[in-house]
């Protein structure tokens, strides 16, 4: 494993200088130095935040919840939106590539790089009123998602989309992965659409080089004024005409409407720009990982709450006959519906996590479950809708009752409450599952047609068994997205070069079904080296032009989404991990007695950055707001 050094000029991927002084040449474009001493002393004159290029800071930063460690330049935690316009311009002087984060729980390397990483959540993090009568609400991008919910729900009002790490993952993270999660379907059903994307009303952004602008949506007919106005706004914009109107026809081919395809994260949503749409650039910049713009803030698009929810738990033989009625489920408006298979249920027994969700499972033994959850202004009426969809259920579908159970109202501790944690934990319980391999996440997003789930499952599932694969299935149905930790062997050489291979079927399976790489936790360097096989050469083509009209310089978060680092590159394992033996007192024996297996449970899932936890894991975080006082930090740093 390479080491930490602080180095006074970094050249970035293992870039060296020249005795010539010339960078070294990677992936066909030269990496300039930079003088690491200088920028450090020029970003804490020019900032009131904080500046860290120590050894420690940026060890905490090398690593997400994926599979790829990139030891960054250094870290600035903004205390304002100036120190972040500063921080742009100053980078830009020295030419130092720039990396976004919001709680670093990013699934696909796209928040570990090279790079300046800028650090949003520890104090730009503030909540804006809820405009009530237009829906809307202005945030920070350090705001975490659920306490965004939980100052508009007092209004009545949501951010639809939520994942599973909404209790600690910031809005701007949502916004540059294009999240979605559970409640996804009700902010499509009740509110504008299911991805973080449909939910953009605006933002403020700062360019690499530090222009400074806000882009909405609808701009369309203003086109003409904008671009007329000059500056770096009229520049890009007029750019960005030109590209849609090159490729507008291959975009239409392309980009299935979210009504056949709800789920479509992958790539940049360069259909945004379509004169039918509306010219959304905002909506345009959601989803592109932090490659072209920083949001310094975002108007979200609100949704109505919904907040008295009941739960029917369905349970099927084996998980795609979970997908047999999906299309018909979804007429009856939940605002949640998800499938979990009985691998991920007995992971969480085996370790002892969320016990009792099996026990309150109608036909607890084996099989697959679907949970549908009704939300509306009164427990009665979300109730009544619930017992109608029972009735249907047995009726006209000719379910068996001992099939179907009702949970009343979700409240801490009870049955719908346990059963919903126990699939939001789905993530940290399906890992190190006891009796089998490390599960890692590379395959654990993809998405399809909701009327195609049940054989893309199947095919999915035959698609492990050929190569010795194992992990749990649960996901997002009711927008057809599967999640799965896979049990690949990241540890050799083999075993990385079957990964690769995998991955290469993998994606062409499930383009062979109309479906996503991506469907909410992004490309990052995990799937972007296949996305060609989505969109086609052309379309990459396009993309690599949008990323250029907004960075030039190829400095924003490089290496992801568009030209990016090989997926088999920069692992945090890989053959040649081998770390150094640890003597401990403990006998570790769910790690065979290794320390250094021990800190890799940490998966990166952040849930010891939760701020106003009841049973809170980490007081010190919740005090400092520190990565370094979280159990996840201090893991990190064992690691390293």
């Amino acid at each position: 494993m390479a080491t930490i050094a602080e180095p006074e000029v970094f050249a970035g991927r293992q870039v060296t200088i020249q005795p010539n002084g010339r960078a070294h040449h990677d992936h066909g474009r030269f990496v300039e130095p930079v003088n690491t001493g200088t920028l450090r002393r020029e970003l804490a004159r020019a900032i009131s935040g904080e500046v860290r290029f120590d050894r420690a800071s940026i060890g905490l930063y090398a690593t997400d919840s994926s599979n790829f460690r990139e030891i960054p330049l250094g870290v600035i935690v903004p205390r304002t939106r100036d120190d972040v316009v500063a921080a742009h311009r100053i980078c830009a002087q020295y030419g130092a590539p720039i990396l976004n984060r919001g709680a670093g729980t990013s699934l696909s390397g796209e928040t570990v790089n090279f790079a300046v990483v800028i650090d949003h959540s520890k104090y730009l993090h503030h909540i804006g009123e809820a405009d009530v009568e237009r829906r809307l609400v202005t945030v920070e991008p350090g705001a975490i998602n659920e306490q965004v919910n939980l100052r508009t729900g007092k209004k009545g009002l949501l951010f639809g989309p939520d994942p599973s790490t909404h209790a600690y993952c910031t809005i701007g993270g949502n916004v540059g992965n294009n999240s979605c999660g559970i409640h996804s379907v009700q902010s499509q059903i009740y509110g504008p659409g299911p991805r973080t994307s449909d939910n953009v009303h605006s933002m403020e952004i700062v360019t690499y080089g530090g222009d400074r602008f806000r882009v909405g949506v609808n701009e369309e007919a203003h086109l003409d004024e904008i671009i007329r106005a000059g500056g770096h706004k009229g520049e890009i914009y007029r750019n960005l005409r030109t590209l849609r109107d090159r490729y507008a026809n291959l975009i239409r081919e392309k980009f299935p409407p979210v009504t056949e395809l709800p789920r479509r994260v992958s790539g940049y949503n360069l259909d945004e720009l379509l004169p039918e749409r509306g010219f959304n650039v905002a909506r345009a910049l959601v989803g592109t990982e932090g490659t072209c713009a920083t949001a310094l803030d975002i108007t979200l698009i609100l949704t109505p709450a919904l907040l008295d929810r009941v739960t029917v738990v369905v349970q099927y033989d084996e998980l795609p006959e979970a997908a047999t009625h999906i299309e018909e489920i979804i007429d009856w408006k939940p605002v949640g519906l998800e499938a979990v298979d009985h691998q991920l249920f007995l992971d969480e027994k085996l370790q002892h996590m969320e016990e009792k969700a099996l026990q309150k499972l109608p036909r607890s033994g084996r099989g697959a479950w679907l949970l549908v959850e009704f939300g509306a202004n009164s427990e009665q009426e979300a109730r009544e809708r619930a017992r109608a969809f029972q009735e249907w259920l047995v009726r006209k579908k000719h379910y068996e009752p001992d099939r179907i159970a009702l949970f009343g109202k979700r409240e801490p501790g009870g049955p719908a409450d346990v059963i919903w944690k126990a699939r939001e934990g789905g993530l940290g319980a399906t890992a190190f599952p006891p009796n089998d391999r490390d599960h890692w996440p590379g395959w654990e997003d993809s998405a399809v047609p909701p009327g195609k789930v049940a054989p893309y499952v199947r095919d999915l599932k035959k698609l492990y068994d050929k190569y010795g694969y194992s992990g749990a299935m649960y996901g997002h149905f009711g927008q057809g997205c599967i999640h799965s930790r896979i049990s690949f062997d990241l540890y050799t050489a083999e075993g990385v070069k079957q990964y690769r291979k995998f991955l290469d079927e993998a994606s062409d399976l499930v383009v062979s079904y109309g479906g996503s790489l991506s469907g909410e936790h992004g490309d990052g360097q995990q799937r972007a080296e296949f996305l060609v096989k989505q969109y086609g050469p052309e379309l990459l083509q396009a993309m690599r032009d949008f990323k250029r009209i907004w960075d030039p310089q190829w400095k924003m978060n490089p290496g992801k989404v568009v030209d990016p680092y090989p997926v088999d590159s920069y692992l945090k394992l890989g053959p040649s991990y081998n770390p150094i033996e640890v003597h401990t007192k403990f006998a570790y024996k769910s790690d065979g007695g290794d320390f250094a297996h021990a800190t890799l449970r940490c998966v990166g899932v952040g849930k010891c950055r939760e701020p106003h936890a009841v049973d809170v894991m980490c007081p010190s975080y919740v005090v400092t707001r520190e990565e370094k006082h979280t159990t996840r930090g201090r893991a990190r740093l064992l690691f390293e």
